[in-house]
């Protein structure tokens, strides 16, 4: 194996020269397991992995050699093994950040299929993703809430025949243990499947070689990662070996990685940025992985203390989404070393320039802006560490990953290829994209052409080929025809001093289908009236269109586990205060309630609940008809 490159990839140039050497031919580890088998040759007794139970500088730390690691990793597959666990069979995990996590990812890879799912997702969703994938093995968390769902959804997968759980009190002082784990082996009781100990059981098996018969196949799949936010079932991606191997050589050959990195990971491990960013790349070249708390960035303290790890661990780079850059920009780094910073990785979300040089300014460090998908494995493109930045693009495309911009037909088929700095529908193809989504259904419309996959994104390719995203094709807001941006209105008010968040909506309108509003988070101290922000916005909005008709501050916004706002729910609030105002205004003083949701079949639907259901029926239907969302009147019982 062999990571590392001669090309310091600065142009566009530098990509085909790099391309000119056929990837087949770059010899890379024909499965994530060879290649961890491979570190662990070159690395043996050099730390792989370390980890914080507290996120605090001074506490001590968990550390795992490259040897060490393999060796668990080896452990878990064989105990899995011992379950029944084949290959095409999946091991679904319900995790936070721990080395076991590490653990299971790998080991269940080596042996069948790992499927991380968000602990944020409701009982119904986790065990439709468990039902989906068939899961026969469950991997999750004692004494948590996390147990409690796992509890909740185990009578409703008849495919599992095992749980494996993790115990944190090898890892937690008493007192913080009892705050997160709760009272010893109860989870133990009642349980319809084998429960088992996670670190108890794989002590068991030997960690020295699979025993598995299995040869791994490039082409076969690796993992299933989820896709979307918290509501409504999500769509499995599945990821072959070669893409995740793919990803790895990526992201180390364009970011310059070497052995003497140190990766901070505060992003979750369900997702394919902390798993493949913070996680296989490095560990690809002989770097270290350093685990913030299980709950990473949602953990206070792993923000709080985040520049004395930095100082303490040397750490060279991070990972992120634009809402951790806001917040850590009001964490105090002035006297801190932060020499070993090499630069920030951002993505998942579209960072607002102006928060982007704000970070840089006061920290001294360099954001390299990225764009990706878990269709795509995780990243697709980004900034370049060696070349121009482009403030406002995520850079240029992967080496060996092939990125268009094209009109579509009503059907999503490609029409044409978009021109230069012409705005079309983002596509990608190369040998980190997946070939389709787990559940057939979900793959209708979504290829452009034959191996094209339509990311859904809106963006231009210069004549350099640099991507501008222009936004995201269900995120525009759409007034009378005219396609507003919601980034415009964002960087706007993120110029602003006192705005910490931003995120523009549209909000139904009988006339125009909808106007422009947008919810901001102050920061922490800060006051100002919903005037002058719409006001100071309006004074920097150059579109007359795009200027928002209202401003509703907020005390936090909805976010995903990952960080990302998540705009469904504001969607969804100002779609109900249309409503109240409207009922309000027609139904004088009768009392009602509006409640506001997304149905996967219908979009989005508002219930209200009247006592005088049938009396008032038309006075609603006279005042909610008029608008593009579906309602349902119901009667108080």
């Amino acid at each position: 194996m062999n990571f590392a490159t001669d090309i310091q990839i600065s142009t566009l140039e530098d990509l085909q020269t790099l391309e000119k050497v056929p990837l087949e031919e770059r010899n890379l580890p024909s499965s994530t397991y060879a290649l961890l088998c491979e570190s662990a040759e070159r690395y043996s007794d050099k730390t792989a992995l370390r980890f914080l139970p507290q996120s605090s500088a001074e506490e001590p730390s968990v550390t795992y050699t490259y040897r060490e690691l393999l060796e668990k990793i080896t452990r878990t597959a064989n105990a899995l093994s011992d379950l029944g666990v084949e290959a095409g069979d999946t091991v679904s995990m319900l995790l936070p950040n721990l080395p076991q996590t590490h653990f299971a990812i790998w080991g269940a890879e080596a042996v069948g299929i790992f499927n991380p799912i968000n602990p944020l997702l409701e009982v119904e969703h986790i065990a439709a993703i468990l039902n989906e994938v068939k899961a026969r093995v469950l991997v999750t968390l004692a004494g948590t809430d996390l147990w409690d769902k796992a509890q909740a959804v185990i009578e409703q997968v008849p495919s599992l025949t095992a749980v494996l759980v993790v115990d944190l009190a090898g890892f937690l002082s008493e007192g913080l243990r009892a705050s997160m784990v709760g009272e010893g082996p109860k989870y133990l009781q009642g349980c319809p499947v084998k429960v088992l100990d996670f670190d108890d059981f794989i002590s068991a098996y030997p960690g020295d070689a699979l025993q598995s018969s299995r040869e791994i196949q490039s082409e076969d799949i690796a993992s299933y990662f989820h896709t979307g936010g918290t509501t409504g079932t999500p769509k499995l991606a599945p990821h072959t070996h070669a893409n995740e191997v793919a990803l790895a050589w990526q992201m180390a050959t364009c970011t310059g990685m070497d052995e003497d990195y140190v990766g901070l990971c505060g992003l979750p491990l369900f997702h394919v940025n902390a798993v493949f960013i913070t996680g296989l790349a490095p560990w690809s070249v002989g770097a270290e992985v350093l685990l913030a708390s299980p709950q990473g960035y949602r953990n206070p303290a792993t923000l709080q203390n985040f520049w004395s790890l930095v100082e303490r661990y040397r750490v060279s780079y991070f990972s992120a989404v634009p809402t951790i850059l806001g917040t850590l920009l009001e964490q105090p780094s002035e006297g801190r070393d932060l020499s070993s910073l090499q630069y920030c990785l951002c993505g998942a979300a579209p960072l607002a320039t102006e928060l982007m040089r704000n970070f840089e300014a006061r920290t001294g460090l360099v954001v390299i802006e990225g764009y990706g998908q878990t269709e795509g494995t995780c990243a697709s493109s980004c900034n370049p560490l060696y070349g121009e930045r482009r403030v406002g693009s995520v850079g240029l495309r992967l080496p060996y990953t092939q990125m268009r911009t094209v009109i579509v037909d009503e059907s999503g088929h490609a029409v044409r290829d978009c021109e230069t700095n012409e705005v079309g529908v983002i596509a990608i193809s190369g040998p980190t994209v997946f070939s389709g989504y787990k559940q057939p259904e979900q793959n209708r419309g979504q290829w452009v052409d034959d191996g094209w996959f339509n990311t859904g994104d809106l963006g231009r390719l210069d004549e350099d080929g640099y991507l501008w995203l222009t936004g995201r094709s269900k995120d525009l807001i759409i007034r009378g025809g005219h396609n507003i941006d919601p980034q415009m209105i964002e960087e706007a008010l993120y110029k602003h001093p006192a705005v910490a968040e931003a995120a523009a909506v549209g909000k139904p309108d009988a006339r125009v289908g909808e106007l422009p509003v947008v919810y901001v988070q102050l920061k922490e101290g800060a006051e100002v009236a919903e005037a002058e922000l719409l006001a100071f916005a309006a004074e920097r909005i150059n579109e007359r269109a795009a200027v928002p008709k209202e401003v509703h501050l907020i005390e936090q916004m909805p976010m995903t586990a990952v960080g990302k706002i998540f705009k469904p729910d504001l969607r969804n609030d100002i779609t109900r205060r249309v409503v109240e105002r409207e009922l309000q205004r027609v139904l004088e003083n009768s009392a009602f309630e509006v409640c506001v949701e997304v149905s996967k079949k219908h979009g989005q639907i508002a219930t209200v609940k009247t006592a005088a259901a049938k009396a008032t029926e038309e006075k609603i239907k006279a005042a909610l008809g008029v608008f593009a969302f579906r309602y349902e009147v119901e009667a108080w019982s």
